[in-house]
């Protein structure tokens, strides 16, 4: 598995839309994509006008299914996003810090 930092810029104005699709982007992190990738972390990025885009930090097992994750998402999918960054973070990356997870560990088998 890899981590990567993910950055989901919005488009602007989409305020309204985004608290429309608000419930459907938390069962898709809740879900991980359905398995695509597991959140770790992850919040609203906020500018000088109020919410500009959302932020995680993934655990997959690829850039692929990360960037799969990513544009899956909801506000991705109802034209919300603008732009989407994906960045890998080095082998070092202490997940283990981040004590509650929003996506829970799926178990195996």
């Amino acid at each position: 598995m890899a981590y990567f930092l993910m950055r989901c810029l919005h488009h602007p104005g989409v305020d309204a839309k985004r608290d429309e699709h608000r419930p459907a982007h938390r069962a898709w992190v809740q879900s991980g994509g359905e398995g695509l990738a597991r959140v770790l972390i992850g919040s609203a990025i906020l500018g000088d006008e109020g919410g500009i885009g959302n932020f995680g930090v993934l655990e997959a097992a690829s850039l692929a299914h990360a960037r799969a994750f990513a544009e899956g998402d909801p506000f991705n999918r109802e034209g919300l996003v603008s732009k989407i960054e994906m960045t890998p973070l080095p082998d070092t990356f202490q997940a283990h810090r981040i004590s509650d997870p929003m996506t829970p560990l799926r178990e195996e088998g």
